[in-house]
């Protein structure tokens, strides 16, 4: 005990703040040591992971902008898409109202021609009644004109021809008294 105790004291005299010398080169050993497979063997593998992790970040920006340029150019083209659709929509809309005037006036029309030819019918109709109107009333007017004629002459006109005669110069003064009169 007497000898730990003089070992104690003798170490206690020595300087806390140096190291010994042997731990001074185990440890100038060990610093090359680390520094050597740090520098030979780890830095080569840190660098290489370090361009692989920038190659990917850097390949992933250039997917990003890619895509975000891919995304931009369908964009662009859906806005073209959508706006050329609405185009050929206001276009087959105009195209609509254009066929729609179109057969009103077609309708339009065919109803005038229709109006023209039933009024015509109808000119047609009149002018026929008119005259058949017009040749039972001369002959009415032939017989009643025949008959007053008998009465005032105080003979009978029975003679067809000359019946005939009487009546037609007649009629004939009535329509130039009635032209002259219009």
């Amino acid at each position: 005990m007497i000898q730990a105790a003089s070992l104690l004291a003798a170490e206690e005299g020595a300087n806390p703040l140096i190291p010994h010398t042997y731990e001074l080169v185990v440890g100038v050993f060990s610093f090359f040591v680390v520094l050597i497979v740090v520098g030979k063997i780890l830095t080569p593998r840190i660098q290489k992971t370090l361009a692989e992790r920038t190659e990917a970040i850097e390949g992933g920006i250039q997917k990003a902008q890619e895509a975000q340029e891919e995304a931009q150019a369908l964009l662009k083209q859906y806005k073209d898409q959508l706006a050329e659709a609405r185009h050929e929509a206001s276009r087959l809309r105009e195209e609509a109202r254009e066929q729609g005037a179109q057969i009103k006036a077609e309708l339009r029309e065919e109803a005038q021609a229709e109006a023209r030819r039933l009024v015509e019918a109808a000119h047609a109709q009149i002018e026929a009644d008119r005259q058949q109107a017009f040749a039972q009333l001369r002959a009415e007017i032939g017989r009643l004109s025949v008959d007053l004629a008998g009465r005032i002459v105080g003979e009978s006109l029975e003679d067809e021809a000359r019946q005939r005669r009487t009546v037609d110069r007649f009629l004939e003064e009535i329509e130039t008294t009635s032209a002259a009169v219009r």
